[in-house]
């Protein structure tokens, strides 16, 4: 049939001229759609403004865009676009319809179909169904005295005969809950139909939170974020751990593991039921319950999401769906291209009109039914080539990216989808797990990029391990660590973090246990002295979390009790520990309990936990990270010292093991009077209290105005500070006109010690973040206090 092209089409077009192209352009669509091409004059598109060396691959970009306006043009004509195509999940798997129910299943290699269930005593004999021209199949079933013949809550599974003659029974691929018999080792996941009445549904009450100029993230892995060996429930997770989060000044969190997964200790990443709760931590009206509680407490919420492949098991999974047919009629690729080798998992045929379908309603399913604010991607290295980034080095070559190892079907639905959830909620924050450093993956769709908000910065947490295993500190590079940190590309936003999840696993260690070892177990109570081994400890794990954030990225995340040194590592039950919860979990009470170094009087203050509740709220208060304004002015290997500037804050690293510097000279923009805004050595953070917090820090000018080689480092102007061995300030400039202190200064400084904790916390002004203003403190001296809220604060 021919096509005409839409009358608009959401691309920036600069110039007019026709391009030129070798690529053909084909678009995948079903069996009696004619393949057809949309000619588009591309000439020209933004992303070579801000890069001139993508024109060279021209080509690449015109066909990639022209496949993407094809396959969008296709869902427009024959689905009504794609909001409407992805309200798939309204169609397909189980749902009521004017008084009777219908279930939909796409299974076109099925010779005969049947649905079963503890309705009919899983006996299909008078439920067959019918199947289209185009591979679907459906039944409709009237209610019975008024009410669906298929009860809430009872199981359901799809029956269906495969070419070979043999009937096989399978969990609905659009199945909503999915549960097992936990008594029963090894026992198979049977689908669960869910449609509770209304009087059991969860209303949501309270709206999404505004989006954050930067998302501090909080990783978080419902099932092991409880102190008992078991696994964890979403309302125990709201009820225990979001008041936590909230705590800690982090306006986001990201959830792991929610897709339905049979196998535990995947960590969620082999997903089984792609619409379905996992049911080991309850219901979906648990879920949405925690999504909402998130919400009242301002912080916007995340979701892993697996697109880039799926379990490779057959009873339970999508992959019982592939039954030998050829890849058009299945969700997956056949032969070697549809596996993924290190996985051990199916790779998804991304130019399949159903796998669109699915996977972009997937999307809008969590987004809609839970509240979803955005996704972090899994995988999307092994998407974007059909390598999958095995055995693959990226050293930055343009070749590399574009080229004919680029899975272009991948890139077209990931296109397709950031265009979609950006306009379906316009304020989404979608974040790229993606190794390779594509460039543009982070540039709007209608510039030529792929569309994510963020990528993870997955160098960082590389450097830091390879520095902490195999280096002596006096041989750290200090530029080496910055070049880590700000090797990002220009225009495409970051999010930064010290330390992976997968770091934590058994095998490995976190930064914290990698620094003290075995001392975690003996060295951590403040009623003896620390040692040498606990003192370096504590002050890297400050500093290598700090530089992170404050140069590593555009937006900050961490792992779910990283923040206070989390000991030990997590091990999933399995034979090999007897099936044991007991390293699968948090120790919460290491936080609170009152003489441990993870704790210090008052209560709910830790060196370590205290310390990363204080920079996320000097980026609250700040906003450094959404900063244009990034310079680092001196990486002095001798001094094993780095000073850069980010937004209004001067920070100084001072990274050598036992050199103090008095009167160390730091380069800086503005002049005028600076303080300290934060101070890892201070007391209250299981400092020294070295560093001096009331005094005034006044510039002198550096060189001729307007000549930077006349400068100090490139700086206009410079102060000078005291910088002890292992420690991290950050000072900002005092603004004289307003004759008070910027809200937010001097924060924690050496100064608050336990008396000033809370001070005038009756007077209704602490502000949400933990900050509070005073002219002067009970010294009569100038200044701010930090005050240090508790978890149970936040609640009341």
């Amino acid at each position: 049939m021919h096509y005409m092209k839409p009358p608009q089409v959401n691309l920036t077009i600069v110039h007019n001229s026709k391009v030129k192209t070798n690529f053909s352009v084909p678009a995948t669509a079903r069996k009696n759609k004619t393949m057809v091409t949309v000619v588009e004059e591309v000439d020209h598109l933004p992303i070579y403004d801000l890069d001139p060396k993508l024109e060279e691959f021209k080509d690449h970009f015109n066909y990639r865009i022209k496949r993407y306006l094809d396959q969008k043009c296709l869902i427009e004509k024959h689905e009504g676009g794609l909001e409407e195509f992805s309200k798939g999940y309204l169609k397909f798997g189980i749902n009521t319809v004017d008084g009777a129910t219908i279930y939909r299943e796409w299974a076109p290699a099925a010779q005969e179909a049947q649905l079963i269930g503890e309705f009919n005593n899983w006996n299909g004999a008078k439920h067959k169904m019918e199947k289209d021209k185009f591979g679907i199949w459906s039944i409709k079933i009237s209610h019975v005295n008024g009410k669906p013949a298929i009860p809430h809550n009872s199981k359901v599974k799809f029956r269906f005969r495969h070419g070979g003659g043999a009937w096989v029974d399978r969990i609905p691929a659009w199945i909503r809950y999915a549960t097992f018999d936990a008594s029963k080792f090894g026992a198979p996941y049977d689908g669960v139909h869910w449609d509770p009445p209304a009087c059991e549904r969860y209303v949501f009450k309270h709206p999404r939170p505004p989006k954050p100029d930067a998302p501090r993230i909080y990783e978080a892995h419902v099932g092991m974020s409880g102190e008992e060996p078991e696994v964890s429930t979403y309302r125990e997770f709201a009820d225990n751990v979001l008041p936590r989060i909230r705590a800690n000044n982090y306006n986001t969190v990201q959830l792991m593991a929610i897709m339905e997964h049979s196998y535990y200790a995947s960590f969620g990443y082999h997903v089984t039921n792609f619409f379905a709760v996992s049911s080991r931590s309850g219901t979906p009206e648990d879920l949405k319950y925690l999504v909402d509680k998130a919400h009242s407490l301002g912080l916007r919420v995340l979701m892993d999401v697996v697109h880039s492949h799926a379990s490779n098991n057959v009873t339970d999974g999508l992959n019982g769906y592939d039954v030998g047919q050829n890849t058009h009629e299945s969700y997956f690729h056949t032969g070697d291209r549809g596996y993924h080798k290190l996985w051990d998992s199916r790779l998804f045929n991304y130019a399949n009109w159903e796998v669109l379908r699915f996977l972009l309603s997937n999307l809008r399913y969590w987004m809609d039914e839970f509240m979803f604010d955005g996704f972090r991607f899994d995988g999307v290295t092994s998407m974007l080539y059909h390598h999958h980034g095995i055995n693959k080095g990226f050293t930055g070559n343009y070749k590399e990216y574009f080229s004919l190892d680029t899975d272009v079907d991948a890139i077209v639905y990931m296109m397709l989808a950031n265009h979609l959830m950006h306009k379906l909620l316009p304020e989404a924050t979608i974040v790229a797990e993606d190794v390779s450093g594509m460039p543009v993956l982070c540039r709007p769709v209608d510039e030529g990029g792929v569309g994510f908000d963020f990528r993870l910065a997955m160098a960082i947490p590389d450097r830091w391990i390879d520095y902490l295993k195999n280096k002596e500190d006096r041989k750290w590079s200090m530029s080496e660590i910055v070049q880590t940190l700000t090797n990002r590309r220009y225009t495409e936003k970051c999010i930064a973090y010290a330390e992976s999840h997968d770091q934590s696993i058994v095998g490995d260690k976190t930064i914290a246990f990698i620094l003290m070892d075995k001392e975690m177990y003996t060295g951590m109570s403040d009623l003896q002295p620390a040692s040498p081994t606990i003192n370096r400890g504590i002050a890297l794990q400050k500093m290598i979390h700090f530089i992170t954030m404050a140069l590593g990225g555009d937006g900050y995340l961490n792992f779910m009790g990283n923040e206070f040194g989390h000991p030990e590592w997590i091990d999933f039950p399995r034979e090999g520990n007897n099936w044991s919860y007991d390293k699968c979990r948090r120790q919460w009470s290491l936080v609170d309990t009152d003489h441990l170094r993870y704790k210090v009087v008052p209560k709910y203050i830790n060196y370590m936990n205290a310390f990363d509740q204080a920079m996320n709220a000097l980026e609250e208060e700040f906003s450094f990270l959404s900063s244009s304004k990034q310079i680092v002015s001196d990486m002095n290997e001798k001094d094993k010292v780095i000073v850069f500037e980010r937004g209004d804050l001067v920070f100084v690293f001072n990274f050598h093991p036992n050199k103090t510097y008095k009167g160390y000279k730091v380069g800086c923009d503005l002049p005028g009077k600076y303080r300290v805004a934060l101070d890892s050595d201070a007391l209250v953070f299981g400092g020294h209290g070295r560093v001096g917090h009331d005094v005034d820090h006044f510039t002198s000018p550096e060189g001729m105005p307007g000549v930077p080689e006349t400068n100090f480092n490139n700086r206009p102007n410079s102060f000078k500070v005291l910088s002890p061995p292992r420690t991290c300030v950050a000072y900002y400039r005092v603004d004289e006109d307003r004759e008070e202190l910027r809200r937010g200064g001097a924060v924690a400084s050496g100064k608050i010690v336990t008396e000033y904790i809370d001070v005038e916390a009756t007077s209704g002004e602490t502000i949400s973040g933990g900050w509070k203003g005073s002219e002067k403190d009970d010294c009569g001296k100038k200044g701010m206090k930090f005050v240090f809220r508790s978890s149970d604060e936040d609640c009341k």
